[in-house]
């Protein structure tokens, strides 16, 4: 069922994080649809029901209680049915353990939480504007990390 908005999901346990990123998408005027969950299991409940709308990009902290981002990726990617969801590791580390990590396990790129609104913006728009099928093909370990 093709959709004529791009849906965004952001799992992130930050309520201040998540207040900023549908407002800054709130802001963008791009024709996208935003849902947030508060932690791991919330996002795979919901990704694993049945009516699920899988979403285009989904934004993963991987700081999170109950279930991290690690093992929500891992999950994700061992589900043929989420395997075109492009994955988009939304963290304030930039360990260069957590960057490999990610990378290894199929995450598609890697943004170090800005730390402006600004930057925020210009982050999401360019990630949501991404040719996703052209990168994926393409990845890379250099093209992986989203610098600002």
């Amino acid at each position: 069922m093709p959709n004529d908005y791009i849906h965004i999901i952001l799992a992130d346990d930050d309520e201040d994080d998540r207040l900023f990123f549908t407002d800054a998408f709130d802001e963008l005027k791009m024709n996208t649809k935003v849902n947030t969950f508060n932690d791991g299991v919330e996002l795979m409940d919901y990704l694993n029901s049945e009516d699920a709308i899988l979403p285009n990009v989904l934004f993963l902290d991987l700081n999170m209680p109950l279930k991290n981002g690690i093992e929500c990726l891992n999950e994700i990617k061992a589900n043929s049915k989420m395997s075109d969801i492009a994955i988009a590791i939304y963290s304030t580390s930039a360990s260069e353990e957590d960057i490999e990590e990610t990378f290894v396990l199929g995450a598609n790129i890697y943004i170090k939480k800005p730390s402006s609104f600004k930057q925020l913006k210009k982050v999401l728009a360019e990630v949501v504007s991404m040719n996703w099928q052209y990168h994926t093909n393409s990845l890379n370990k250099d093209n992986f990390l989203m610098r600002l």
